[in-house]
């Protein structure tokens, strides 16, 4: 399916083909990507393009002819993949967005995308060090993009070695107006939240606190792969809990995983949701360097212990420093505005492609900008 996105000028034709899984992958945790996709149609009037699926019968022919044949034209012609798509004018840049680095093969069902799409690109979200040893991985169709961009720091250098294109790591983001509680910021009726994976043990403390004491904790009780119909009413009911949580428990990604991972840490996407929406968060976030050097403000995180026996202390000792409290909160959102927006992330992107945001998206950038200072003023004041 192709979703014709709105635009300011009905003359202009969209210079954006976004390649979207959303329509077979309806995990939760896509719905962080797939509003990455809403803000490119909003602000880059781009046109999205669907599958409704991953052409499982042309995928396992293309994957055998590659491996034996190496060639990725030859294969593609080969697999008998349907042309759901055919380009009636030209883009400047395809962009593919993708949960796994097992899903390229996607663009084979657009019908001359290689004459119509003057660059392409791909956003790969997900991607661990165990992947690098896979030697089905080089097989991929790498060359059918110009730049590649992981929302993961570890694979990055490893990758670069395996393909020849250029790979950047690009971290994750959020829709930073949808999460900030600005202008009008809401009561904070939730004491903490904790939504995703976590710690046993951290959990099993703070149910003990809630069921001693007047303290509301909210967390998942479902069990099993948690799927979503509508993404952008997903992002706006967990924006709404963030914005009325007073503290949030982020852990790195994944952390609970290590035979997925391979025991590497990166920085989940529930920071970037907690810092934006003005929560206190509390827990373990990666080691290394890129955690620190994105969040690099006085008491982005408290940490605690994943075996949780100090986080319930941590947060009475927080809750007697009102105006500490007050101060992280604001910080957390200002800096998401400044920083961790995914018109920033947009913008990098482009650069690397020597290509240039929108008139829109740069006015967003502004907008975030001064709704930033805004705050921080009343920070210092």
């Amino acid at each position: 399916m192709l979703i014709n996105c709105s635009s300011t000028d009905a003359d202009r034709l969209p210079r954006i083909l976004v390649v979207s899984v959303r329509d077979f992958r309806f995990q939760a945790a896509n719905c962080c990507i797939y509003e990455f996709e809403d803000l490119l149609c909003d602000f880059e009037s781009a046109e999205l393009y669907t599958p409704k699926s991953e052409f499982d019968c042309p995928r396992k022919i293309y994957r055998t002819a590659k491996y034996i044949s190496h060639s990725d034209r030859f294969s593609a012609n080969l697999a008998p993949f349907p042309q759901e798509l055919s380009l009636d004018h030209e883009y400047d840049l395809l962009f593919a967005v993708l949960d796994n680095p097992w899903q390229m093969h996607l663009l084979e069902s657009i019908q001359g995308w290689r004459d119509k799409c003057r660059h392409s690109a791909c956003f790969i979200a997900e991607m661990w060090e165990p992947d690098l040893t896979n030697w089905r991985l080089i097989q991929e169709p790498w060359q059918n993009f110009d730049h590649v961009f992981l929302g993961v720091t570890h694979c990055v250098e490893g990758l670069s070695k395996l393909i020849d294109r250029p790979v950047t790591y690009i971290p994750p983001a959020v829709d930073t107006l949808r999460f900030s509680p600005y202008p009008n910021p809401p009561k904070r009726l939730i004491d903490v939240s904790y939504v995703g994976r976590r710690s046993p043990e951290i959990h099993e403390s703070l149910i003990k606190r809630s069921t001693e004491d007047n303290f509301f904790y909210y967390y998942d009780t479902m069990k099993g792969k948690l799927e979503i119909g509508n993404p952008r009413e997903h992002r706006l009911l967990l924006a709404g809990l963030f914005q009325r949580s007073r503290y949030n428990i982020t852990n790195y990604a994944k952390f609970n995983s290590k035979e997925e991972t391979g025991g590497t840490q990166e920085i989940g996407y529930r920071f970037f949701e907690g810092a934006a929406a003005g929560t206190v968060m509390v827990g373990m976030p990666p080691g290394g360097e890129a955690f620190p050097r994105y969040f690099d403000w006085e008491d982005a995180i408290i940490k605690v212990d994943l075996s949780g026996k100090d986080v319930v202390t941590a947060i009475a000792e927080l809750d007697t420093q009102p105006e500490r409290l007050e101060r992280i909160s604001r910080q957390n959102v200002a800096n998401s505005l400044l920083k961790h927006d995914w018109a920033y992330r947009w913008r990098e992107m482009l650069a690397a492609l020597d290509l240039e945001p929108s008139a829109e998206m740069v006015a967003r950038e502004k907008y975030l900008q001064e709704l930033a200072q805004n705050i921080l003023a009343g920070v210092a004041a």
